[in-house]
């Protein structure tokens, strides 16, 4: 049976959650990889930013409607997302922009769990974690090798 451990990447780029945003996008260009797992000073893994966290943080802001009845503003759209888009587009580093509630593997995870992680959740990269500590990576294209490998 194959698992994680057979098929993850080792050598993971990780950043830290004040790398600027500049600073991520050139990492991601100058490895060829779509993302990478956030960690705090001593190891752990405190985040995951990816490809889509770029692209989210510079897409248009959609400003919600807004209805004047009274003197009171209503919104018709969610106040709380309005706020949260509005943190993602000013954003400047990758703590700001990057996903904290990370779906997270073992070593010992089976393949077809990881494909059913990442088809089900859809996620395409998942940290490999030990002892709270970020050991390797496995992403769509780890599984798409594996496949093809016939493993």
């Amino acid at each position: 049976m194959v698992t994680a451990k057979d098929i993850m990447t080792t050598n993971v780029v990780t950043v830290k959650p004040d790398t600027t945003i500049g600073d991520f996008a050139a990492l991601l260009v100058k490895h060829g990889i779509s993302g990478a797992p956030v960690t705090n000073a001593d190891g752990s893994l405190a985040g995951i930013v990816t490809e889509n966290d770029l692209i989210s943080q510079n897409k248009r802001l959609h400003i919600p409607t807004v209805v004047s009845f009274l003197d009171a503003a209503i919104y018709l759209e969610s106040s709380k997302r309005f706020a949260e888009e509005v943190k993602r587009v000013t954003a400047s580093t990758v703590g700001d922009i990057c996903a904290k509630k990370v779906v997270t593997i073992t070593e010992d995870t089976e393949l077809s769990d990881i494909a059913t992680l990442m088809a089900e959740k859809k996620i395409h990269l998942l940290p490999v974690v030990k002892s709270g500590k970020v050991v390797g990576i496995v992403g769509k294209r780890d599984v798409v090798r594996a496949v093809a490998q016939g493993k």
